[in-house]
């Protein structure tokens, strides 16, 4: 395949209206003005994101215009797709605290400078200033019936869930961003056709111009549950290595041909190659660990990425304590019951879910594991607990 041809196909489930006329626009020579819409809903990029910028890079060196849209406007709203119930609406002051490093963390996958570095922008530039007139007239683009055939939307009503009315606006105000930017495609996971082709309708109609949806796969697991900073599997682009690592040591066994398409650049002979050796029993674990040590190299180096995975052989398949153990400091007076402490420290999201690794045996001191979230630690200079299979931290008492 050709770059061209790579790049409408590979990592790619649908492009609107067609491939072939996307193509057509490609090969004439001329260069497109695309962008990327990010939701400041959390302050980690993840490995879901990698496959979108992946594919603004390679419009990138092709020397196409790329917009990266810091959607902060949006972001307050917060998407309705593929939400079982309302997102809590979130201040502008929080979605910019949850951006504020993005352009670094995109910067991993995408330039930011040197010749045809990307753009960012922020779509409360455009949004904010809209009269409660155009937003009248925009809406009249649209029908209710277009909105409430959502799956989402349609699951919500058959359990008696509300829907609120500015999730309906959400899809009008993305489709907006396209209009106010003037841009010739749209990039963004399969999740988000719905959204982008309101995009497309919106140009179309105020600006009798053709605007491309390409639309990539989503990292998701075989019950469809994508990775996402919203469904608690982040896989944060800037995690350090030895975390990268291990997280991608999780996914399922199912998404890992996905991710080697969708976040590598190795060859599709390879890739093809690999699915076979997997059909035919090879050990998927040996294929996950070339695919972490690659995608570890790729957002590192080689160094981090080697040492990334004799620390995760070690620690995870060894049963080693790791080279370096977070310490936390103590008072030898201090009293706190073993599920309080896990959540202080980060160890746990929540004192039920805290509850749950102690019960599930998931805790352990010193090689002995603890039985009862509510007794008491006893501090103990250097003694080193294990939270899981990964997470450890040592004791220093004072």
């Amino acid at each position: 395949m050709d770059k061209i041809d790579e790049l409408l196909t590979r990592g790619v489930e649908n492009i609107y209206p067609s491939k072939k006329e996307l193509e057509t626009l490609l090969r004439s020579g001329k260069k497109i003005r695309l962008y990327l819409g990010i939701d400041p809903s959390g302050a980690r990029l993840h490995v879901g994101h990698m496959a979108v910028l992946r594919k603004l890079r390679q419009f990138q060196d092709l020397g196409h215009k790329v917009i990266l849209l810091v959607a902060d406007f949006t972001g307050m709203i917060g998407d309705p797709t593929g939400k079982a119930g309302e997102r809590k609406m979130l201040t502008h002051k929080q979605v910019m605290e949850n951006a504020k490093t993005y352009k670094e963390q995109a910067g991993r996958v995408i330039r930011f400078s040197g010749e045809n570095s990307v753009e960012i922008k922020n779509n409360s530039t455009w949004l904010s200033s809209l009269t409660f007139k155009e937003i009248i007239e925009l809406a009249g683009n649209f029908t209710v019936q277009q909105m409430i055939e959502r799956d989402m939307f349609q699951k919500r009503l058959s359990d008696q869930k509300p829907i609120g009315l500015h999730e309906f606006l959400y899809p009008l105000m993305q489709g907006y961003d396209s209009v106010a930017m003037d841009v010739d495609l749209e990039v963004g996971g399969a999740d988000q056709t719905f959204n982008m082709l309101c995009g497309r309708t919106l140009l179309k109609n105020l600006k009798n111009k053709n605007k491309f949806v390409l639309a990539v796969p989503l990292i998701a697991d075989k019950n469809g549950v994508k990775i996402g900073k919203t469904e608690g599997n982040v896989i944060a682009l800037t995690a350090n290595p030895e975390e990268f690592f291990a997280l991608v040591m999780t996914l399922p066994d199912e998404v890992l041909i996905n991710c080697f398409e969708s976040l590598t650049d190795l060859p599709t002979t390879e890739i093809i190659k690999i699915a076979q050796h997997l059909k035919q029993g090879q050990n998927p674990i040996e294929v996950k660990k070339y695919l972490a040590f690659t995608l570890t190299r790729m957002l590192n180096s080689e160094k981090d990425a080697q040492k990334a995975q004799k620390e995760f052989e070690k620690v995870v398949q060894g049963g080693e304590l790791p080279s370096e153990i977070q310490g936390i400091r103590l008072s030898a007076k201090e009293e706190i019951a073993w599920a309080d402490f896990l959540v202080k420290y980060n160890l746990a999201k929540s004192k039920s879910d805290a509850k749950r690794l102690i019960e599930q045996g998931g805790v352990e001191i010193g090689g002995e594991r603890v039985g009862d979230p509510k007794e008491i630690l006893i501090p103990e200079n250097n003694a080193v607990i294990k939270v899981g299979k990964k997470n450890f931290v040592k004791l220093i008492v004072e």
